[in-house]
């Protein structure tokens, strides 16, 4: 029995030692160019493929880390997590290509992109194909969004990309100004009224120019008169009349800006490749 016993234990340790002296999986790159590199990378994109694209360009910049196809390959990834569904990768990606190449003729992009990122977070699956308000969702990707394309149009004001940014600067605007008027609202129903007419207040003087202005006067209005503060009611009546009179609370809302920039699937341009 003692026999049977050893003769298995010397098979496998034979099998295991067998095992261990099998070859590792093939590296399918070995040998490949830089070129080669960023090619295979740029054909996953166009298919879709943007997990397989992360790879390759990892891949080139670790084999190849300097020259113009890992330069190149340090922004494309940001774009290739950005589709793949990686915010935070894409956003480190992108800020990481900020810092290593600031006055790269393309680092204007990388700050576009990073307010894309922020931009599409709060559009969840639902909200891609079910249109919901996306002023009552958490604001703060909604600030970071509009801080990162302010610092696009702040540095580079004659950039491709600037004037689609202060086109989603302004639709950002408008939603951070509803949340606060959302806010209000609870606020009023719960009876809060000084947490109420401070948010009013936060409206009228950070958001100017808003369509949320006209409403935040209101809601000031019956918050300081159910507190009772009469002298304080008396002024925001006389603003909201005098704002009335001349129409600069009338802001029209762009409807088919709000359908192209909060309540629809949009296809961004392939903006990376040049």
């Amino acid at each position: 029995m003692a026999r049977i016993r050893n003769f298995y234990t010397l098979l496998l340790a034979f099998i295991i030692a067998g095992c261990s002296l099998l070859p590792d999986k093939i590296d399918e790159t070995e040998g490949w160019s830089a070129q080669r590199f960023y090619n295979e990378a740029s054909a996953a994109m166009a298919e879709g493929d943007y997990e397989q694209a992360i790879k390759y360009y990892e891949g080139l910049e670790s084999r190849y880390p300097f020259g113009q196809y890992a330069m190149q390959a340090q922004i494309d990834v940001a774009y290739a997590y950005y589709k793949d569904g990686q915010p935070d990768a894409a956003i480190a990606a992108a800020d990481r290509f900020i810092k290593l190449h600031p006055r790269n003729p393309y680092v204007d992009y990388a700050y576009y992109l990073k307010g894309l990122v922020n931009f599409d977070r709060n559009l969840g699956f639902i909200q891609r194909f079910v249109p919901t308000d996306t002023s009552q969702r958490d604001p703060n990707t909604t600030l970071n969004s509009f801080n990162d394309f302010a610092e696009l149009a702040r540095r580079f004001p004659d950039s491709e990309y600037t004037q689609d940014a202060r086109k989603r600067m302004i639709y950002l605007r408008n939603n951070l100004a509803m949340h606060e008027l959302h806010v209000a609202r609870y606020y009023m129903k719960r009876r809060a009224y000084l947490a109420a007419a401070n948010r009013a207040i936060t409206v009228i003087e950070k958001y100017q120019r808003t369509p949320a202005v006209k409403e935040a006067l209101e809601i000031l209005l019956r918050a300081y008169d159910e507190l009772g503060l009469d002298q304080l009611s008396d002024d925001a009546i006389r603003v909201l009349a005098a704002n009335e009179q001349t129409g600069s609370l009338d802001i029209p809302v762009d409807e088919e800006e709000e359908e192209s920039y909060g309540k629809r699937v949009w296809d961004y341009l392939e903006l990376d490749k040049n």
